[in-house]
């Protein structure tokens, strides 16, 4: 089993983050992270790499793309047990990312708001997110994907024992990945089926 190397974190909710973020650090993992996540863990002393860094590729279109590139989602999708997924990485320079800890933006609690407008809601549709957590429960035989805090105990516990997840806990937070992107999914489609495109001023 390979052992855990390289972790990306970044979190809408960040309760607990330094804790679990201080001893993956602790195991030798190397952590990338994005914006407010990042800064978070710096200023509790914890290092971090910039996923900007990391893919060489500076964040855009205020925040829009940071996450949304081949050295992301190529190390995340990557089978390791795959000669030629290997070969390919070794030849685009591509490191892999073994443990993805991803929560979304609030889009629910953004629309809660009776003043909230389109537009503020369009710009709480997350995109790199759910991205980055299906490419990671997709590939759950090589990459444990975590989007509750409530499984940072087990998986660290599971980390310090072993090096490396279980594939039964891998796929059980897959299926916890998948649960939730479907649920943002249909909030966003009930929620935007609920605007009147002939009253909103947005299409004025």
């Amino acid at each position: 089993m390979k052992k855990i190397e390289r972790a990306l974190l970044s979190l809408t909710d960040k309760s607990g983050i330094e804790g679990f973020a201080r001893e993956l650090e602790q195991m030798g993992i190397e952590i990338l992270s994005t914006g407010g996540t990042a800064k978070k863990m710096r200023d509790c002393g914890i290092k971090v790499k910039d996923v900007a860094e990391f893919t060489g590729f500076p964040e855009m279109l205020d925040g829009r793309v940071k996450t949304l590139h081949p050295k992301v989602h190529g190390g995340i999708l990557a089978q390791k047990g795959n000669p030629e997924h290997v070969r390919q990485m070794q030849a685009h320079d591509l490191q892999a990312i073994d443990l993805v800890a991803v929560n979304l933006y609030a889009f629910e609690k953004t629309v809660a708001n009776p003043a909230c407008t389109l537009g503020e809601a369009i710009e709480n549709i997350d995109i790199g997110g759910p991205a980055m957590l299906r490419s990671s429960a997709k590939n759950f035989q090589d990459v444990t994907v975590i989007v509750d805090p409530a499984d940072y105990p087990q998986v660290l516990a599971e980390i310090k024992a072993t090096g490396n997840t279980t594939l039964k806990t891998r796929f059980r937070l897959a299926v916890k990945v998948f649960a939730l992107t479907s649920a943002y999914d249909t909030a966003i489609v009930t929620w935007l089926k609920s605007v009147d495109a002939e009253a909103n001023p947005y299409f004025k």
